[in-house]
């Protein structure tokens, strides 16, 4: 087994927006792109590619079939189609690199399928709180992520991404919807408050538990958090991590979610805090 760290992207939609698309306040972010600029997604792959990632992230984080239905028109198979593009355009552009990549070493990148949380769906922030978990159950989890999960698992991701987590009973529902495919591997990425908890209030350390009652998840960890908590959030949870689970770890680049104008802005302390943390 490869035990070396593997190297995330970045943000897509950062990238897309800097290429001039306008995705702030669109509630399909940049999954809008896979239907209206396909090559655009290709083309912020291959530069992460170039950048030196192993693993490239679908454009799928905020797809759904009712969402691609409600704000795009398109039928719901149409919108599983296009879900499932994200995994090919991926996949596709890991193929022409890696057969014009000058290097005959280069570990083969890999292809993680993006789920987002229900409160991407939302567009109101939630994902960041985890409050509609106490309006939902289980079940009704489950049924919102099984679609979603089955296009990517279906169009050959290599992995299923499930990120920016908030709470623990939906953490709990994406496990057992992983479940209905076994042959799937997947990660589990929390977004979290503060230096012992996930977003939803719950400790770390519970949704680590929760994780490593999956065989089928390679990684857990934390995203879309600010980068110096991430430390004291994973010294909080070791104890209780399996040795064959890895840790995986993508903070914000000092982003913060503001729910008055539902756009990301700039935290101007991130860059002395990084310097403070990064040894």
């Amino acid at each position: 087994m490869d035990t070396s760290p593997f190297i995330l992207d970045g943000g897509l939609a950062t990238e897309l927006e800097a290429s001039g698309f306008q995705l702030q306040g669109d509630p399909l972010w940049s999954a809008r792109i896979l239907h209206t600029n396909p090559q655009a997604i290709k083309d912020v792959h291959f530069r992460y590619l170039q950048s030196g990632s192993d693993v490239i992230t679908t454009a799928t984080y905020q797809a759904s079939i009712e969402g691609f239905v409600k704000y795009l028109g398109l039928r719901p198979e149409e919108a599983q189609q296009t879900i499932m593009s994200g995994v090919q355009l991926a996949k596709e552009t890991v193929c022409e690199f890696m057969s014009h990549s000058p290097i005959s070493d280069r570990r083969e990148p890999v292809v993680a399928g993006s789920v987002g949380p229900y409160g991407a769906f939302l567009h109101d922030g939630s994902e960041y709180t985890g409050a509609y978990e106490d309006k939902m159950t289980m079940e009704e989890l489950k049924d919102w992520h099984r679609p979603q999960i089955q296009c990517l698992v279906k169009a050959g991701a290599d992995l299923v991404a499930m990120e920016t987590i908030p709470g623990l009973k939906e953490a709990e529902a994406l496990v057992e919807v992983l479940r209905e495919f076994p042959e799937a591997k997947a990660w589990l990425s929390f977004s979290c408050k503060d230096i012992h908890n996930i977003s939803s209030g719950r400790r770390f350390s519970e949704a680590v538990q929760v994780a490593c009652r999956s065989s089928q998840l390679v990684a857990v960890g934390v995203n879309c958090c600010p980068a110096p908590i991430v430390k004291p959030l994973l010294e909080s949870a070791k104890s209780h991590k399996k040795a064959d689970l890895r840790w995986v770890v993508y903070p914000n680049s000092g982003e913060g979610w503001d729910p008055k104008t539902g756009i990301l802005k700039k935290y101007h302390g991130f860059h002395k805090n990084i310097n403070q943390h990064k040894h």
